[in-house]
Parts: structure tokens; C-alpha cells; sequence
């Protein structure tokens, strides 16, 4: 079984998002989903998200792609992760692009995909704002 593992906060859960977790699915058999926790975004990404971590994580958990979710808490965990739960490819958008090589050093694949242009979470606080 190939295990893929993506990263996020999911935060105002959009159909980037969806294309993102479709995506990455589609990489192997089963996907792990790591959501920032509450703290995690406030302490070290200085984000505070409209959605607690137990609703992100509920929304992330009934999408049909998502095999499972684990809370994110803090930016080196990724490397123990791969190897806790024998992931095979870490995927994530390609904003990203080069910061997780060091994670073929551990045995694992790293593909950085396209984000979905048209749709943010930043873009979609940014318009009910402007409103």
C-alpha cells in the first residue's frame, strides 16, 4: 500500500482545497492529512482561523479522499511523521517548492502540485473584507 501525506490548515475549506486532497489521493492508497492545530497557527504562522482545529479536522475528515487525519503541531514533525506512519510521498502546493527535499533523505517522494490559481483562503477573507 502507498501512503501520501499533505499538510495544511484548511481553514474556509474551498474547492482548492478539494483539488489538492484529489490530487494528492490520487498519488497512492491511502492519504493522511495532517491539520495545523489552533496553537500551531497562532504561535508559529501567526494565523487565527475562523474554524476551530476539531471542526477543521471533522470537515478534512468526511472528504472521501481523506483516509486519515492527524493534527499538525509543529513545523519538524514532518520528518518523524514520514516515518511513523510509513508515508512513501509528502505532497503539498507548490508555493512550497523546495523547502521539503530534505524528506528524500528519508526514503520519501516529495512532489510539490499546483495550487488551483483562481482560489485562496487568503483571497476569499480578503474579498468578505473589502464587503
Amino acid at each position: 500500500m502507498k501512503r501520501v501525506i499533505t499538510y495544511g490548515t484548511f481553514d474556509l475549506l474551498h474547492y482548492g482545497h478539494i483539488n489538492l486532497l484529489r490530487r494528492a489521493k490520487a498519488l497512492g492508497d491511502y492519504l493522511i492529512v495532517a491539520v495545523s492545530t489552533d496553537e500551531f497557527n497562532w504561535n508559529e504562522k501567526g494565523k487565527k482561523c475562523y474554524f476551530s482545529y476539531e471542526e477543521r479536522k471533522q470537515l478534512v475528515e468526511a472528504i472521501r479522499y481523506v483516509d486519515l487525519v492527524i493534527p499538525e503541531e509543529n513545523w519538524d514533525q514532518k520528518r518523524s511523521d514520514v516515518h511513523e506512519y510509513h508515508v512513501d510521498t509528502f505532497v503539498i502546493g507548490d508555493d512550497w517548492k523546495g523547502k521539503f527535499d530534505f524528506l528524500e533523505e528519508e526514503g520519501c517522494e516529495v512532489v510539490y502540485l499546483p495550487r488551483t490559481p483562481e482560489i485562496s483562503s487568503t483571497k476569499i477573507k480578503t474579498e468578505l473584507n473589502k464587503k
